[in-house]
């Protein structure tokens, strides 16, 4: 009687173990150093604070964010830009939808953080250095983008201010940061 239990205990714990499968390999990240010719941390760079805002956490666009949002459009309509970059909120994608559209423009998503880590890491999965990039963010977010850029911004972006386009132009060794407003 005793070994039929033992029998029956270690076929259960043998059924389990096999259930399971083989222990997940855990896989290394692989450093890829970057060359003196890389393009990593280059390129062109527009970054705009979203346009006028309705109320809410995830609200549209006002009637003067809309025209706003045109303004931009008309502003880089011609300037090559390749790739949109907005946060997920309606009013940073309603900013750039009129260049996004008309202009027939990938969007790609990036997470606001008060780093800009997220956003370089987008650009560098989609393999965007050295091109010409709208970034569309936030208040709290702009400065901390346009220093992850190597730039050195003096402004602080006001909760009333949407009317600033920061322009980065950022090679190998150097950045330059021209401030203009739209």
């Amino acid at each position: 009687m005793i070994s039929r239990k033992m029998m029956y205990g270690t076929v259960l714990v043998i059924t389990l173990l096999t259930a399971c499968g083989p222990a997940p390999v855990k896989q290394e990240r692989v450093q890829v150093p970057v060359t003196e010719d890389s393009t990593f941390l280059t390129g062109t760079f527009f970054v705009v604070r979203h346009a006028e805002k309705n109320p809410g956490a995830d609200s549209t666009l006002t009637e003067a964010g809309l025209k706003r949002a045109g303004k931009l459009y008309r502003m880089l309509k011609d300037s090559g830009i390749t790739r949109i970059y907005s946060t997920p909120f309606k009013r940073t994608l309603q900013t750039g939808d009129s260049l996004r559209i008309l202009g027939k423009i990938d969007t790609a998503l990036y997470k606001p953080d008060s780093t800009g880590e997220s956003l370089l890491y987008e650009i560098s999965r989609n393999n965007d250095w050295g091109k010409k990039i709208l970034v569309i963010g936030h208040s709290n977010t702009l400065i901390p983008i346009l220093k992850s850029l190597n730039t050195f911004p003096r402004d602080t972006i006001r909760d009333e201010d949407y009317n600033f386009l920061f322009m980065v132009y950022k090679g190998r060794k150097m950045a330059k940061l021209i401030r203009t407003k739209y």
